[in-house]
């Protein structure tokens, strides 16, 4: 089992910064594979960026390559989302996920491949 917190979300305007944390606590975090997902209103759960457990590789959703960036420490249990060049259209809650399957390669894009689930965190981008 892990419990996920995730924090950082706010209100910014467009063109500006935020960076999205998720602690992880409860059990073995190196183990993991992490990712973020959002969802807007009246939209589907969608895959932000995903990092492995090992943090050898990265993916990231088209809409946000070049802006987002997913890290981990693991002596924090933590990991990131670093968000630049906001777009009215990242507003969204944000989500942080915990994947237990130990992945030889590549990265879980698929939200029912996670197993553990943050609360989410809302960042609203103004124009």
């Amino acid at each position: 089992q892990v419990q996920l917190v995730e924090s950082g979300g706010g209100l910014v305007q467009a063109g500006g910064s935020l960076r999205l944390s998720c602690a992880a606590s409860g059990s073995t975090f190196s183990s993991y594979g992490m990712g973020w997902f959002r969802q807007a209103p009246g939209k589907e759960r969608d895959f932000v960026a995903g990092i492995m457990w090992s943090g050898g590789s990265t993916h990231y959703a088209e809409s946000v390559k070049g802006r987002f960036t997913i890290s981990r420490d693991s002596v924090k249990n933590t990991v990131y989302l670093q968000m630049n060049s906001l777009k009215t259209e990242d507003t969204a809650v944000y989500y942080c996920a915990a994947d237990r399957q130990r992945r030889r390669v590549g990265v879980a894009i698929f939200d029912y491949n996670y197993n553990y689930w943050g609360q989410g965190t809302q960042v609203t981008v103004s124009s």
